[in-house]
């Protein structure tokens, strides 16, 4: 199975374990001559690290990027972050008016706007593209069931979650999801490219 297809199938058979119709969501990638359109990316609302309340459905019109970190990581997290900043740097002019990023915590206990605000500024995150997310255990709680992402407290204060990356069109429906933290940054770009030209084509 080639790098394509393993990223995309992974992503479908996730969504196939949440329980969406086998016959609209999990077709073999090898069907799709573009990136498949999933389903609608469910919507939320959090808070960023400037504590303003942030509606991803208010980002319409742009390519959107969602994943799931937790500041006190010691590992892999750094590692995403890491990747996304370098991907920031190599789409240009294009991150911030036409790209956003979104973080989301999985420790919204610890995770206050403010040390939000201190892990951007570490990584050199561009906030004028980025936002980094926390909400109330409830608010982060449905959001990451909503995008399939598995998070539980474990000893040490550490936090155990899957990494899953997802992609959304102009139009807000999920388009390419990544799991894992190994992904090729190289594949990502052009996904991104490829739905900028979607956008631009309608």
């Amino acid at each position: 199975m080639n790098a394509w297809n393993v990223r995309h199938v992974w992503g479908f058979l996730l969504l196939c374990a949440l329980s969406w119709p086998a016959d609209i969501f999990c077709h073999d990638s090898r069907d799709y001559q573009r990136l498949p359109k999933i389903r609608p990316a469910p919507d939320f609302t959090l808070t960023n690290q400037d504590s303003k309340r942030i509606v991803l459905s208010k980002l319409r019109g742009k390519v959107l990027a969602v994943d799931f970190i937790f500041t006190g990581c010691a590992d892999t997290c750094p590692l995403l972050t890491a990747k996304m900043v370098a991907i920031q740097n190599r789409l240009g002019g294009a991150f911030g008016p036409e790209i956003h990023f979104f973080s989301i915590t999985v420790d919204p206990e610890r995770d206050t706007p403010a040390v939000l605000k201190r892990y951007a500024e570490t990584y050199k995150a561009n906030t004028a593209g980025w936002s980094f997310l926390t909400g109330t255990p409830a608010e982060i709680r449905k959001v990451t069931q909503q995008y399939g992402v598995y998070y539980k407290r474990a000893s040490h204060g550490n936090v155990d979650h899957s990494f899953l990356t997802s992609l959304v069109d102009q139009s807000g429906v999920l388009r390419v999801q990544y799991m894992g933290f190994r992904f090729d940054p190289n594949e990502m770009l052009r996904d991104f490219q490829e739905l900028l030209r979607e956008g631009k084509a309608r």
